[in-house]
């Protein structure tokens, strides 16, 4: 993926709500904040397992 692309994501960025109900829009933003909370989730683990590599691999004093 390119920098500074994120894929669909970016493609969502610009998309004109419009022609979106009320609904359609309620449905939108459950279905964006539940994917925040996994991208969220995804990202905590991440750091989780790089603080321990660092952790591990850090010079003992």
């Amino acid at each position: 993926m390119p920098e500074g692309s994120f894929g669909y994501a970016s493609l969502l960025a610009g998309e004109s709500l419009e022609s979106y109900s009320l609904d359609e829009l309620d449905s939108r933003v459950a279905l964006l904040e539940a994917e925040v909370a996994r991208i969220e989730a995804h990202r905590d683990k991440a750091a989780a397992h790089m603080r321990s590599a660092q952790d591990l691999f850090r010079p003992k004093s």
